[in-house]
């Protein structure tokens, strides 16, 4: 079982994070992510969608109890001058000095140097502590990891893309960098009762999430909740622990049946839906 108070390493960088990690993107309120950092989930993502009520609640947190948050700061940028604005006018916005992670989003090849050098400028400033890179394309992260700029990945894994048990994680022997894993239920894909072979059960949120942990290279799974409803998978999870060998297997059984209907040419896979 794993205590929803529990901190682990984010890699080597120094950050204690908890197992679940929130997104802003998805609608939770600033009543529940307050709450939710109260039992124990302090990894707060200022993401793709920066919603005001998610702002509200990082602030109040922060001006209480900074040293314990550790807020995530996306920009997407591509020109290298232009990061120093984002990041200022991000960290105007939450009310606090430096971000303890920058995020660069969606790279599919190694960023140039001027985007290297802009995000460490800003490390050495002061104004974030460690830098975090995202990529969509699987076989980059080893070059991701051997790069010393990148202190921590954000890794697209789930029982439907488990690609990165075999093309991301072993590589993470020759640098410990932090692991932050997204889209847990695959966009909900492995929630939908229609692609649920059948006689198996559908997976909750709660078992994408622990399938997800189960996973040893996993320092932080990202979560989006809209709701304190779907918050409370998150603490499911965390209550339920590792999954057993057979509820992984049941996963990547479920895992593999929605696989194999997103690979259905689109056509094929609208009758599929439509008749289901």
């Amino acid at each position: 079982m794993v205590s929803a108070l529990e901190r682990v390493p984010l890699g080597n960088t120094g950050l204690q994070v908890s197992r679940i990690g929130l997104g802003s993107s998805y609608g939770i309120g600033a009543r529940e992510v307050e709450a939710a950092y109260e039992r124990g989930i302090n990894y707060l993502y200022w993401g793709s969608i920066q919603r005001p009520d998610f702002g509200k609640a990082i602030r109040r947190l922060a001006a209480r109890d900074r040293e314990r948050l550790v807020i995530v700061v996306q920009t997407y940028t591509r020109v290298g001058f232009l990061m120093k604005p984002a990041l200022e006018s991000a960290l105007r916005e939450l009310d606090t000095d430096y971000a303890d992670v920058l995020l660069l989003g969606w790279w599919n090849d190694m960023p140039p140097p001027r985007i290297r050098d802009a995000a460490l400028r800003l490390k050495e400033s002061g104004r974030v502590r460690s830098i975090m890179i995202s990529c969509h394309e699987r076989q980059m992260f080893k070059a991701f990891i051997g790069e010393p700029v990148f202190d921590a990945i954000m890794v697209r894994y789930n029982a439907a893309h488990p690609g990165a048990e075999t093309e991301v994680f072993p590589y993470l022997s020759q640098r410990r960098v932090g692991v932050v894993a997204y889209t847990a239920t695959r966009w909900g894909s492995l929630l939908d009762a229609r692609l649920t072979p059948k006689g198996e059960p559908t997976p909750t949120a709660a078992d994408c999430y622990r399938f997800v942990l189960t996973n040893p290279n996993v320092d932080v799974c990202l979560a989006g909740p809209k709701d304190a409803q779907e918050l409370e998978a998150a603490f499911t999870a965390l209550d339920r622990g590792p999954m057993s060998e057979e509820e992984l297997q049941w996963m990547k059984r479920i895992g593999a049946a929605v696989r194999e209907h997103h690979r259905q040419p689109w056509l094929a896979r609208l009758v599929s839906d439509l008749t289901s």
